[in-house]
Formats: C-alpha cells, sequence, structure tokens
C-alpha cells in the first residue's frame, strides 16, 4: 500500500521569520491529527535552517527545492547535497519544470543531481512533465518517458522506490489550470507501465507519483481518489496554512 505523500514546494516565499511561523502553523494543524498522510515542505535555502527546527520530531518532512551536482568545490552560489544534508533535509527536488525552463536543468544534468541525492543520503523527487505544446502535439508520454529515462536509467532497481516521481503538467503550474483527473491518472498510469516494463515488479508496485499543478482543497480529494496519483506537489496553495490543510484533508 503506498501512502499519499504532500509537499508543499515554497519556491521564492517565505525568509526565515515567514516561513518559521508557516512551519508552526503547519505543526500546531497536524498535531494529533491521523498520520496516513506522509507530509513535507520545501522552503527556499536560507529558511531551511529555521523551518528543520521548527518541525523537528514532528514527523513534517524537509525538503529542499534543488541541490548542485557536486559535492563541493568553486561552484559560487550554491548549495551541495552534503550541506542539505548536514542541515537536517531529507529530500530534495530535482528537475522542476521552473529548473528546466528558467535554469537551464538539461535531462543530463537532472540525471547527475538525482545521483547526487543518493551520495549524500537524501531521497529525490523526480518532476516530469510536458509543455502545453508537447501536449497539443500529442507528444506528452514521449517527452515524460524521456525524462524518465534519462534520470532512472542508471539507477538499480532497489533504488528506484527511493525515488518519488512527481507528473506537473507544466501548462497546469501557477496558471491556475490542472490536468482533469482522468488527464492526470492516464499519465500517472503511463508512470506506472513505463516502470514495469524496466524494472521488476515490486518497483512499479512501491513507487509512488504525486501530482503537480494547481491542486487545492476544491479539486484534492478528486485527484486523490484516482489510482495510481498517491500525493500532491503543491506550489501556491502552501503558501497558506489554511489551504495546504485543505489539500491535505482531501486526501483522507
Amino acid at each position: 500500500m503506498r501512502r499519499k505523500f504532500i509537499v508543499g514546494n515554497w519556491k521564492m516565499h517565505k525568509g526565515p521569520a515567514d516561513a518559521d511561523a508557516l512551519a508552526d502553523a503547519l505543526k500546531r494543524a497536524l498535531a494529533g491529527r491521523d498520520a496516513s498522510v506522509d507530509v513535507g515542505v520545501a522552503p527556499p535555502y536560507i529558511s531551511l535552517p529555521a523551518v528543520v527546527s521548527r518541525l523537528k520530531h514532528t514527523g513534517i518532512l524537509v525538503a529542499a527545492q534543488n541541490l548542485h551536482t557536486e559535492q563541493q568545490g568553486a561552484f559560487t552560489g550554491e548549495v551541495s547535497g552534503e550541506m542539505l544534508r548536514q542541515a537536517g533535509v531529507a529530500y530534495c527536488l530535482v528537475g522542476h519544470s521552473e529548473r528546466r525552463q528558467l535554469f537551464g536543468d538539461t535531462d543530463a544534468i537532472v540525471e547527475k543531481k538525482v545521483h547526487a541525492c543518493f551520495r549524500s543520503g537524501l531521497l529525490p523527487i523526480l518532476c516530469v512533465g510536458e509543455l502545453l505544446a508537447e501536449r497539443e502535439a500529442g507528444q506528452e508520454r514521449e517527452v515524460v518517458t524521456r525524462q524518465l529515462a534519462a534520470a532512472l536509467g542508471k539507477l538499480q532497481a532497489d533504488q528506484v522506490p527511493s525515488v518519488t516521481l512527481a507528473y506537473e503538467p507544466v501548462w497546469a503550474i501557477g496558471t491556475g489550470k490542472t490536468a482533469s483527473p482522468l488527464q492526470a491518472q492516464e499519465m500517472h498510469a503511463t508512470i506506472r507501465g513505463w516502470l514495469e516494463e524496466r524494472f521488476p515488479a515490486f518497483v512499479a508496485r512501491t513507487t509512488r507519483i504525486q501530482y503537480g499543478g494547481s491542486v487545492k482543497g476544491s479539486n484534492a480529494a478528486e485527484l486523490m481518489r484516482m489510482p495510481d496519483i498517491d500525493g500532491a506537489l503543491v506550489g501556491g496553495a502552501s503558501l497558506n496554512a489554511e489551504d495546504f490543510l485543505a489539500i491535505l484533508d482531501g486526501c483522507r
């Protein structure tokens, strides 16, 4: 049985004070709640220490939004997986569409970042997804499976279930548009089928696949009822505790 996994990606929002306040609100709201859903947050680098400290021993997981491919070196402005691990981070986003589009993270770079996570003892949340033009051209499956092959192709079978996959149709991120539950399920089933074809059966059965793309309280329950959707990577709705909690309620 795959546990639902909901992660809030705070992107470039919430400095240390605001991040601490939001983390505290989540801590208070989730205390004593049914723990059948795994919950995580991904603050910006500068806010990680405050959030890690605030959420210690709560069961709420902390993720970073990115990491460098190398462990150390002359890479001004970058942060390594080893630094993140020492800061108390458990997970790290890799290949988010904004990293791919705005910062030039190619499939080859994403692969290196997946391996950098494993070297550092971090668990990757690997984002894959197509642009609107690619979907309109009927290329969405080709794009997503290409991204999967590039990022996971050199992993051992027993490593793959440690990777949380996040399908994010790029046309539905920050636009207010959402893939219908059936559209999302169709791609999630494609991803799981791809895993079944390339790895032993346990990999597809146990690997979690999140949906990311304008998830909110009003659509979370319907999305989470789909058989291959195992949670959500949440953007804007994770910046407000009440909105984020409404999504969690949709998973129950």
